[in-house]
């Protein structure tokens, strides 16, 4: 582990996600106000992601669906499940704006592999399970390179690449770079299938809310 990664990264989360909370913050309750307006309550979506060392963690967004379609069966979210201000949010990445309490509480980081769900981190194998190794993360290098328009095996070999060259002026080009990614929002698509983006084998039966 670099000194960085040892010392450094924490604090630099814990500044960069305060000072983002309280400056985004007239976003926020404009996203939470569009949402109840909308679609009514909840605002907010919670579910069980894996963390650091595959630990479970309560991951926090704002809603994006229909109201009960992560309850139904059926694989992944269809475009008719997800409301037309939540379309906005996925495309504009404001849907994630609440995982900055995630990162304060140190659940998450700035930079890091996106949160798994719990079904997908037990499926990995010997390798990929050192994605695990570090907090997952609000953007990083597959997020940067494929939003979520690849399948998880690929972006997984980008997150560990990630994993293996950690260091502050690496996280602050992902930062910089992230930011045009998600104005121009590239590569978000909705209505994939399971298919699409499932190849670590056998997947349980469920709709996910997120990315």
């Amino acid at each position: 582990m670099s000194m960085y990664e040892r010392f450094g990264k924490r604090g630099f989360d814990c500044l960069a996600s305060s000072l983002v909370a309280i400056i985004s913050s007239p976003i926020h309750a404009m996203c939470a106000l569009a949402v109840l307006l909308t679609s009514g309550r909840p605002i907010y979506f919670t579910q069980e992601r894996a963390g650091r060392g595959g630990e479970a963690f309560r991951l926090l967004k704002f809603r994006t669906m229909k109201v009960g379609t992560h309850e139904a069966s059926g694989g992944y979210p269809s475009a008719s499940m997800v409301t037309p201000v939540g379309r906005v949010l996925r495309k504009t990445s404001l849907d994630e704006l609440p995982q900055l309490l995630n990162i304060v509480k140190g659940d998450m980081s700035v930079v890091g592999p996106r949160p798994a769900l719990m079904d997908q981190a037990a499926r990995y194998d010997d390798v990929q399970r050192g994605r695990l190794a570090i907090r997952p993360g609000l953007t990083g290098v597959a997020q940067l390179r494929y939003r979520n328009n690849a399948p998880w095996s690929v972006r997984i070999k980008a997150d560990l690449e990630y994993a293996r060259s950690i260091s502050l002026l690496g996280d602050l080009r992902i930062i910089f770079q992230t930011i045009p990614a998600v104005l121009r929002g590239d590569s978000v698509v909705t209505g994939q299938t399971v298919a699409d983006v499932d190849d670590l084998g056998q997947s349980s039966v469920g709709v996910k809310e997120g990315r």
